[in-house]
């Protein structure tokens, strides 16, 4: 089934309200939420707002809750996100990252005691519609064992890169395991294998299947020892800057709250763009004529998708939509 940008936003907005959402966040959320789904990230769009629902009602989610500066140290602040909607506060965290960078060339802002953030690009492409470069990562529950090891310890810690390229934006979101895990609900709720393997099984044997994956918490981080490595650093600077709730902390909680955020923002007097073309003619030209399908920088098939669902509909999982509707 598909549904419109428009309907999935009104649906979710009015859900919210009725969970003491004011009009303002709750816009937010259900636009982020909304956008999500059409930009092709299912998993942290339409597809995760039961969950979401689902932590407010238990309390994880505070409806009420707002942003607080902390402290502040030149163009670094540290924010607090007093437990509120992730997505709304770290929406407010890059609005300020946005402004400083605009002041000053650059800004760094901290979000410590937040929540799941949903899709990490939504942030990074706000500072490309900006103007502006946007680099942002958070830390999260413990889901890949470290290179070496066979037990969960390393959240899966994305990093995501935006640039604004000719109303193009380039567009940097990834996991540090081969497959998301929103990405792989998507596999498990079609009922198919991932395209390579992206984790193990309980024999600690290489496996294609998201549900055996998604069940033992063992993803295959991104270059074995190198996502690993990667995943593990991206939590030491958070935690050790913002002092907020480590993965060892979430962990433990057993909830995936509480999570710390980084939004960097730079604003350069001049953005080279003609030197970006030249990066991409090069990288996209096919010089043995025998790829199996075209070069696309980050992020152009993500807004392919964005102009085909806002044409055709959002393509929405029946369960989900009936999920939703029962909230």
């Amino acid at each position: 089934m598909k549904k419109s940008f428009t309907e999935i936003k009104r649906v979710c907005k009015s859900i919210l309200i009725n969970y003491h959402f004011s009009e303002v966040k709750a816009t937010r959320c259900a636009d982020i939420f909304a956008s999500n789904s059409r930009d092709g990230v299912y998993s942290h769009g339409l597809n995760r707002f039961p969950v979401f629902v689902d932590y407010i009602k238990q309390g994880l989610i505070h409806a009420e809750s707002e942003p607080e500066l902390v402290e502040r140290n030149g163009l670094l602040e540290i924010w607090d996100g007093q437990q509120g909607a992730g997505m709304y506060n770290a929406a407010i965290a890059m609005d300020r990252a946005i402004e400083l960078a605009k002041e000053s060339g650059i800004g760094c802002v901290l979000l410590r005691n937040n929540n799941h953030w949903m899709r990490g690009g939504t942030y990074a492409l706000m500072a490309a519609e900006a103007g502006c470069i946007g680099i942002c990562f958070t830390n999260a529950i413990a889901s890949m064992a470290p290179w070496g090891g066979s037990q969960p310890r390393l959240g899966n810690n994305p990093l995501v890169i935006s640039f604004p390229y000719h109303n193009k934006h380039v567009l940097l979101d990834m996991a540090v395991s081969q497959f998301s895990y929103g990405k792989m609900q998507e596999y498990e709720l079609e009922n198919k294998m991932l395209p390579q393997f992206g984790g193990y099984d309980e024999e600690g044997k290489p496996t294609k299947d998201p549900s055996v994956i998604r069940k033992n918490k063992s993803a295959l981080p991104i270059g074995f020892w190198k996502g690993s490595g990667l995943a593990l650093v991206l939590d030491i600077l958070l935690t050790g800057i913002g002092g907020g709730l480590s993965t060892a902390a979430i962990t433990k909680s057993g909830k995936e709250i509480g999570l710390s955020q980084c939004f960097i923002c730079l604003h350069p007097k001049k953005f080279h763009e003609e030197l970006v073309e030249e990066i991409f003619q090069f990288t996209k030209k096919d010089t043995e004529g025998n790829q199996d399908e075209a070069v696309y920088y980050p992020g152009e098939r993500m807004l392919a998708t964005r102009t085909k669902n806002e044409r055709e509909g959002i393509p929405v999982d029946e369960s989900i939509w009936k999920k939703v509707m029962e909230l």
